[in-house]
């Protein structure tokens, strides 16, 4: 008798999270590695800002057109197409380490190419991990999936940050371009047969009109989307310039560095393991309180605390960000119709990431002018008093999760639905102070994953 399967892992869901275990692999210890050998080839703190930077630029500037695009073209082949420009961009970023002295505008032109591939990447892949799976699983097939990727991003690290003390920072590079390949494969195999065509848009400028007029009905959207405009800026400053150095100078090098970021990721692993069970009533409230603990990391950075206290800060901040990680996927899970998901999720993304690139630029003119320790306690106070701002939000307090549900399609995963129970999906949220709005039978899309700092983040995180 041939055994059911669960309904969050048909076909489509297994591919996407191999794909996404893979490029956590590779990204991981990549994204260390593209700091050191900046550094290896006599760049300053300066010079690892601005390499970071040149990734975050085009990312910001493509981002709405990718996401319209994505919304007109199939979502896998563009995820297909940006997983292969990632993969030529890192492969020549790594030939440069390996073979020569790289130069500063080479390295900063390849992140450039990777940010472009990400922009397209990143709405496009908002439609598909959760549309694979039926509406009454998704949070606990997102906390899978979750649990797989950083998982993958716990060994990346701490593997990426001895190799690059072993053999350097170029073979870790091609580790990585090897893993875009591999997961853009992958993602080629997805089984599209049940998704229906998309209908003609209206123009691309139209798109991009229509889905601001969805992030601007919403209070809590856009508040956490200011929010993370800030947040991911101090917070990729603090951990993509200021870091590397903190422990270039007092923890020993790349070795505890990369453990520190291990650490984070096994804090997000017992995150999503607590998702799976763990249901709030207010979703966005307790994901806004579990944001707080990112104003650590920094705090211990600014100190600095031992290598072991380092660890310990990052994996309870890796806990409390994949609780807010699955709460706001929940959110806009329920909230943003899914024909107009990758438009929205692209506003989602450049908020969160606009100011990324001034702030990595600025940090090492901002360290010479005030001190590595005063930026630092200046990174942790803005988002401790953010978070708190955000709370003050009557949306961001009350939205909450809906307890009925109607049967819906998961169109990316009808191919494998054809032998389960009738997919539910959740109704939309409801304010508990409100009349609850009437269920949407409409599928779901993966959602970004705010509080995470976007140079550090691989292709399927992002900080969103």
């Amino acid at each position: 008798m041939k055994m059911k399967r669960p309904a969050w892992a048909g076909r489509n869901y297994t591919l996407l999270t191999a794909a996404a275990v893979v490029t956590g692999l590779g990204s991981s210890g990549a994204l260390i590695a593209a700091a050191f050998a900046v550094l290896a080839a006599g760049g300053t703190a300066t010079d690892v800002g601005l390499v970071a930077a040149a990734r975050t630029i085009p990312l910001v500037i493509f981002l709405l057109v990718g996401g319209a695009i994505a919304d007109r073209l199939p979502r896998h082949r563009v995820m297909v197409a940006a997983n292969a420009l990632n993969a030529v961009s890192q492969g020549a970023f790594a030939l440069l380490v390996l073979t020569g002295e790289p130069r500063l505008w080479q390295m900063a032109l390849l992140s450039a190419l990777g940010g472009t591939g990400q922009a397209f990447f990143a709405p496009a892949a908002e439609g598909m991990v959760l549309a694979s799976v039926s509406g009454e699983h998704s949070g606990r097939a997102f906390a899978f999936f979750r649990m797989g990727m950083n998982g993958a991003n716990i060994g990346g690290a701490a593997l990426g940050g001895a190799l690059i003390a072993a053999v350097g920072p170029g073979w870790v590079l091609a580790i990585d371009a090897a893993a875009f390949a591999l997961a853009g494969l992958l993602r080629a195999f997805l089984d599209v047969r049940g998704v229906p065509p998309r209908e003609p848009g209206h123009g691309l400028i139209a798109d991009l009109r229509d889905g601001w007029r969805e992030v601007v009905s919403r209070p809590w959207l856009w508040a956490i989307v200011l929010q993370f405009a800030v947040v991911n800026a101090v917070v990729a400053a603090a951990e993509a310039v200021y870091g590397p150095l903190v422990a270039q100078d007092h923890l020993g090098g790349p070795g505890p560095w990369g453990l520190a970021l291990a650490a984070f990721g096994a804090g997000t692993v017992c995150g999503a393991l607590l998702m799976t069970r763990y249901k709030p009533r207010y979703l966005l409230r307790v994901g806004a309180l579990c944001v707080f603990p990112l104003a650590l990391p920094s705090a211990a950075l600014a100190v600095p605390v031992s290598a072991g206290a380092l660890t310990g800060v990052m994996f309870g901040a890796g806990i409390a960000v994949e609780v807010f990680a699955v709460t706001w996927m929940m959110a806009l899970h329920q909230e943003i119709p899914e024909e107009k998901f990758s438009r929205v999720s692209s506003y989602d993304w450049l908020g969160s990431l606009a100011m990324v690139p001034l702030a990595t630029a600025l940090a090492g003119p901002v360290q010479d002018l005030v001190g590595r320790t005063t930026a630092l306690w200046g990174c942790s106070a803005l988002v401790a008093l953010l978070t708190a701002a955000v709370l003050c939000v009557r949306d961001v307090r009350w939205l909450r999760r809906p307890t009925e549900t109607v049967p819906a399609a998961s169109p990316a995963g009808a191919a494998d639905a054809a032998d389960e129970a009738p997919a539910e999906a959740p109704g939309r949220g409801a304010s508990a102070e409100a009349p609850a709005q009437a269920p949407s039978a409409e599928a779901p899309g993966q959602v970004p994953v705010t509080g995470l700092p976007a140079p550090t983040a691989p292709d399927d995180v992002t900080p969103r």
